[in-house]
């Protein structure tokens, strides 16, 4: 399961790039002529991110970055799914610094 969003489900989709010569009719040439098809792969930007859910426990999550900015993500509580804030997980001394701030 490479590259896929845990929440929205964006993975990798592939395309053609096509590649053309001449100049456009509108620019006064005879048109453009393709050349070639390329295939080409539109990735998505997926990030592993270690996530706070609702029930306290911490979970590595592999999230595209427009869910990342959103703040929101849906996941499944208790058997049901709920759309809840997005919390990253601190670790290390950010942990030991937030303890000790609260």
């Amino acid at each position: 399961m490479a590259r896929v969003c845990e929440v929205s489900g964006k993975k990798t989709v592939f395309g053609m790039q096509i590649a053309r010569r001449g100049l456009a009719k509108a620019k006064g040439g005879v048109g453009l002529k393709t050349t070639g098809y390329t295939h080409r792969a539109f990735k998505p930007n997926i990030q592993k991110l270690r996530v706070l859910l609702p029930d306290g426990t911490v979970r590595r999550m592999k999230l595209s970055t427009g869910v990342i900015k959103s703040g929101h993500i849906t996941v499944k509580v208790r058997g049901k799914m709920r759309h809840v804030p997005l919390v990253k997980a601190l670790r290390g001394r950010n942990r030991a610094y937030a303890r000790k701030k609260d």
